[in-house]
């Protein structure tokens, strides 16, 4: 081993290091001069330039600042008003399932009654003449004179309708708690029966006999919100006169009667079962505080402000300095008895000319006014924003609103701005010139030192590397190379050292590596020939399994005997598995005078798919020669047998199952699958969904209590189709499904055809649109028609 040491040699100008001082040296000091003397006259020159055009560059960054800061500030408002509306539409959601589902609206209801009876029992006032429920419940509901019978009860009509409305009670209070901060969550009742359930509880009827003297014996409708239920009406008879295609309907700012806050309301329609009339209204209230905060905040230079207003011009959110600058006056407005009162604080009424003929009926961009101030016009920058429309009622029929968000900010303040950034940009460029000629002469002396203690590093470490590597050349494996330096000179050391002992070892030992090499390779191929032929007896003994379980599969399916041998019916089936052994199921099964169709889709498909499908078919089997006729019975006794094998043979499956019963004169439908569709003789398409008639079986042991049934009239030349999902979620080449209205389409063009006829055609038709894409889930296709 070498020690690694080079004879010492004085530095000449053709050696490396001599050579790398020249160019390294040369080349940094002339970048450095080069870019130092750039950086310079760049910065003078940034400075001339910055300094005639930082004018309108600012102006044009302010007026950009304004723009950017009223965009924000309108989104905020936007915001706001869009929580409350996800908060009624929440609301007004739950509200509408209840009056859509009636039955359920009715267990509902008994039920609140029942765990919540302060709720709906109500205490009538003889002085006022209406009735209330006691304080104790989430929610306050009145009910008005007019709307009790002779005894001060509420009559069976308003009964319902208090029982129902407290599901109120269940929802508004975690609104209340979340989303936008509300001040109170409502509903009110039709025209017919205008309820009144206001959550948190109130002293509502009290406060209205107070502020509203005659209320309790006009319309409600009419007496507090005129025009507004005949609009909704109006909506329902013809969707497109909506002002906005949102349903909700939000007012002016007003007093509240209960709080005596000036705030907003938000009405959310709910519509009748049939959507052809109005069931009522859910609805909100946010205090004007809750905008004008947002408004009240916002802060453009020193005394910027803005407004936020009606698109009339009537502002409803500003501060202090903005009203007194803008020139604005106040004037209550009162209408009639029952008229919602606001603050009427109009732009157009402003004492100040420019703002009084300020433009509202479009975006202008930024405008520039002038103002009077201590007798003198005072330049001013205003932008106005437009808010997306709502619906808006005031006192009449309901109209298209976008209210208005403005900005204003004195010129002056821009200004003055200008020439701090001037003062600014003199002093930072005194300063960067100063730094920058430090910072050159510091730079010149650190790479002086610099290159001339890197020359004589990286230039030993190299010479040793290249003496070294002659000596390899050589065929001297036994030298190496002393390690001095731990950068990448020294690396390189240490990699040489190793590459050189490897070359040594290998030169050494490698007619014996090649040797075990060979031997190695040996061994492996004749493991792989061992698994290659396990691997080829194992596939043919799946093979033959699953070529046993797909002729069992086939030989349980009904006989085209059986399918012939019915009088009044004509029955036709197809079926294909995805795979040698399906999951699909159908059958029919014949006991006496009773048919029952059956039809189920096991999930996957396979072998495990195949073997639950032979539960299925066995257990009906054994049910139906049971004479078990009830089909609640029935598919719970079967999914009792199934779910106790599943659990025994651990398949992780389960299926959807439905049953036709047919006994000559009715047809019975049970279970859950997909859709039935049924062509009757005269051309109707009738869809069923079973969604409510069972639920998957094998995932419960007693499934008694989801099942129902569903009677289906079935008369001469009727046409029923029972399928899997095979069919509907086939698709084509270029990923479409089949669907469920191509498959009611053929169904109908081959109404008039025999079953047998109907059933090949679709399937013509389903492997024509499959074309060649791969069939991923078992096809199965049943007909069944009354001759």
């Amino acid at each position: 081993m070498m020690d690694g040491g080079l004879s010492k040699k004085p530095v000449g100008l053709r050696s490396f290091r001599a050579k790398f001082i020249l160019v390294v040296g040369g080349a940094v000091l002339f970048d450095l001069l080069v870019s130092g003397g750039l950086a310079l006259w760049n910065v003078q020159r940034l400075s001339r330039d910055a300094t005639l055009e930082v004018g309108q560059g600012l102006e044009a960054a302010s007026q950009e600042y304004i723009r950017t800061y009223a965009d924000s500030t309108a989104a905020q408002v936007s915001l706001l008003l869009k929580q409350v509306h996800n908060d009624v539409d929440t609301l007004a959601g739950v509200l509408q399932a209840q009056i859509d589902n009636p039955a359920r609206n009715s267990d509902v209801g008994a039920a609140i009654a029942r765990t919540s009876p302060a709720s709906v029992i109500l205490s009538y006032d003889e002085k006022g003449k209406w009735s209330q429920n006691a304080p104790g419940s989430a929610s306050v509901v009145s009910v008005w004179g007019y709307l009790l019978g002779q005894d001060h009860q509420p009559k069976p009509d308003i009964q319902r309708d208090l029982e129902t409305s407290a599901v109120l009670d269940l929802v508004a209070p975690s609104l209340l708690d979340h989303g936008a901060s509300k001040l109170q969550m409502y509903y009110i009742g039709p025209r017919e029966r205008p309820i009144f359930r206001t959550a948190p509880y109130t002293d509502q009827a009290q406060t209205f006999d107070r502020l509203y003297p005659g209320h309790n014996e006009a319309d409600f409708w009419d007496f507090f919100f005129p025009g507004l239920y005949e609009s909704w009406q109006g909506w329902a008879r013809d969707p497109k006169t909506r002002p906005v295609a949102d349903d909700i309907t939000q007012t002016a700012p007003y007093t509240d009667a209960i709080t005596g806050k000036l705030i907003v309301s938000f009405f959310h329609p709910l519509w009748t079962a049939d959507r052809k009339d109005v069931a009522g209204t859910a609805g909100a209230d946010i205090t004007l505080d809750q905008l004008a905060q947002i408004v009240e905040n916002v802060k453009v230079a020193q005394s910027g402000f803005g407004f936020l207003a009606m698109s009339d011009g009537n502002v409803v959110a500003i501060n202090g300095t903005g009203e007194k600058t803008l020139g604005l006056r106040s004037a209550s407005d009162a209408g009639g008895a029952g008229a919602l009162t606001g603050l009427q604080r109009s732009l157009k009424g402003s004492s100040q000319p420019a703002i009084a003929k300020l433009a509202l009926d479009r975006e202008q961009g930024i405008q520039h006014l002038l103002l009077q101030q201590d007798g003198n016009e005072v330049p001013y920058i205003a932008i106005v924003k437009k808010l997306p429309a709502t619906s808006l009622w005031v006192s009449g029929p309901v109209r298209q609103e976008a209210m208005l968000l403005g900005v204003v900010v004195p010129e002056r303040e821009i200004e003055a701005s200008l020439y701090a950034a001037q003062a600014k940009i003199s002093e930072a460029t005194n300063r960067i010139v100063l730094y920058q000629i430090l910072a050159i002469l510091m730079s010149l002396l650190i790479v002086t030192i610099a290159v001339f203690a890197a020359s004589k590093r990286i230039t030993s470490g190299i010479s040793a590397l290249a003496g070294a590597a002659k000596r390899i050349q050589a065929q001297d494996y036994s030298v190496r190379v002393a390690i001095t330096s731990k950068d990448e000179v020294g690396a390189a050391g240490e990699a040489f050292n190793r590459m050189a002992e490897q070359i040594s070892y290998h030169t050494e030992n490698l007619e014996q590596l090649v040797e075990e090499r060979t031997a190695q390779i040996e061994d492996a191929k004749e493991e792989i020939s061992m698994l290659n032929a396990q691997l080829e007896r194992e596939n043919r003994r799946l093979g033959t399994e699953l070529a046993v379980a797909e002729r069992i599969q086939l030989m349980v399916l009904p006989l085209q005997q059986e399918l012939e041998e019915f009088e009044d019916i004509e029955i036709a089936a197809y079926m294909r598995p995805a795979e040698e052994v399906g999951g699909d199921y159908y059958d029919v099964l014949k006991h006496g005078r009773r048919l029952k169709i059956g039809i189920g889709d096991v999930t996957g498909h396979g072998l495990e798919s195949g073997v639950l499908m032979l539960m299925v078919q066995s257990v009906a089997r054994a049910l139906q020669e049971a004479g078990n006729t009830d089909a609640v019975e029935f598919l719970s006794n079967l999914n009792s047998a199934l779910f106790k094998n599943i659990v025994r043979t651990r398949i992780d499956k389960h299926l959807t199952l439905a049953f036709l019963d047919y006994d000559g004169k009715e047809m019975i439908l049970s279970g859950q699958h997909e859709e039935v569709v049924i062509v009757r003789a005269n051309g109707e398409i009738q869809r069923i969904d079973t969604m409510d008639l069972g639920i998957p079986i094998g995932l419960e042991a007693d499934i008694s209590a989801f099942i129902k049934t569903r009677e289906i009239a079935f008369e001469k030349g009727d046409l029923i189709l029972l399928h899997t999902d095979g069919v509907t979620e086939a698709e084509n080449d270029a990923g479409e499904l089949f669907g469920i209205e191509r498959l009611c389409r053929e169904a109908l063009r081959l109404k008039d055809q025999s079953a047998e006829k109907v059933v090949s055609e679709i399937v013509a038709t389903l492997m024509l649109f499959i074309g060649s894409q791969k069939i991923y889930d078992d096809i199965t296709l049943l007909a069944v028609r009354h001759r």
